[in-house]
């Protein structure tokens, strides 16, 4: 387990560089080696991609990676402990998906990506031939036989054990790849969305390598956990009380004392309607839509109903987008997993404003994604996050 444990790290897009070299200092074979190259020193930059190449050969040829004689999946579970202090366990299985795009509507998206990362790990995938790491698929599973099948394996004794930042890892190796009833229906992307788009994009030069990585997890698997992803605002000239009178055409506005649990609050206030909590250094309030406002009385969210739906999108065009907009300075907008942590830069860190925002539903997500649709940025958190390093599929 310790040994495993120096070697694996998070997706590479959540990886900044401090983290990076405190990943890279673990083991000479942890991951971000390969999946976050660096230049050998007096090398171009660009040559980076050609030394992943390089040490992941020298893996192979080492025995650090060892390929599979016969076919096989892979059951994962991890053992995580939301913010609130629950402990949850979600399961999945890796396998391979085809990469061939979204027009066959098999694979379902919701989020933009951008040319750059794209662009990154399509030079990465096309030096070393191989899934460096697994993008994250959502499957309906409404009779639960696909969850079923993954806890089955999960009650055996695991064939590899690490940890992660807290988090517990056990791994199965799995031979008769027939007891798994993957959905005919569509998988929908959780995380990963660029590193789908460049597997289907290399896919078209190397007609061969049709297939992805993927994490598959059951919709219905009950250590599925989704966070909202809070937004913090830094500028001056953001007082809460001139923005009140527009929010007050859209929302009631409640007062939430100092001694409550926001959170809490947010999810109580939120069962029914679209809700809230706006926070500076001085209050917190609590901001409520008012029955029946939508979708004729705004016509700034022109997407998809799917879209018009979601609390975060309603959020980020009444309230983020007010407060963006009411300094005459330039402001900046940071997102923020953690409650605590949002408040406390209001406090604290020199931030004007804290948005906190409910999590955004599974189905929500899946209805966009049918819709065509795409949801506003950082609308979704799945944790834990799909460690790097456990498997590689070379292509």
């Amino acid at each position: 387990m310790e040994k495993l444990s120096r070697l694996i790290a998070p997706p590479y897009d959540v990886i900044d560089p401090a983290e990076r070299a405190r990943y890279a200092a673990l083991d000479a074979d942890n991951i971000v080696h390969v999946m976050l190259p660096e230049a050998p020193p007096g090398r171009p930059d660009d040559e980076r991609y050609r030394a992943a190449a390089e040490r992941l050969s020298s893996w192979r040829g080492s025995g650090v990676l060892k390929r599979d004689p016969d076919p096989a999946l892979y059951v994962m579970a991890q053992d995580f402990t939301l913010p609130n202090g629950e402990r949850r366990t979600r399961r999945g299985v890796f396998a391979a998906v085809a990469a061939e795009g979204y027009e066959p509507r098999r694979v379902r998206p919701h989020e933009h990506t951008h040319a750059g990362p794209k662009a990154d790990r399509l030079a990465l995938m096309q030096a070393t031939a191989t899934n460096i790491e697994s993008i994250f698929l959502l499957a309906p599973d409404p009779d639960r036989a696909l969850a079923k099948a993954v806890a089955a394996v999960a009650e055996g004794k695991p064939d590899a054990t690490a940890e992660l930042n807290g988090v517990g890892i056990r791994l199965w190796i799995v031979r008769d790849v027939s007891r798994f009833p993957f959905p005919d229906s569509p998988l929908y992307i959780a995380d990963g969305h660029h590193r789908y788009e460049t597997a289907s994009a290399y896919a078209k030069e190397n007609p061969a390598a049709d297939r992805v990585l993927a994490l598959i997890v059951s919709a219905e698997d009950p250590g599925l956990a989704v966070l909202p992803t809070h937004r913090v605002i830094f500028g001056p000239g953001r007082d809460l009380e001139h923005m009140l009178p527009r929010w007050r055409d859209w929302f009631d506005v409640v007062p939430v004392s100092p001694g409550r649990d926001p959170v809490e609050t947010l999810a109580s206030l939120g069962r029914e309607r679209t809700a809230c909590i706006v926070a500076d250094r001085t209050r917190m309030i609590a901001l409520v839509m008012h029955p029946g406002v939508l979708p004729d009385r705004l016509p700034a969210l022109a997407q998809s109903q799917a879209v018009r739906d979601l609390d975060v999108a309603r959020v980020e065009s009444l309230v983020v987008k007010e407060i963006l907009g009411a300094g005459t300075t330039t402001p900046t907008l940071r997102y923020v997993a953690d409650a605590k942590q949002a408040l406390d830069t209001v406090q604290h860190g020199g931030a004007a404003v804290a948005v906190l925002l409910n999590p955004t539903k599974v189905e929500q997500v899946f209805a966009v994604a049918d819709a065509g649709d795409v949801m506003p940025p950082k609308s979704t958190y799945f944790i834990p996050k799909v460690p790097s390093g456990l498997v590689l599929r070379p292509l």
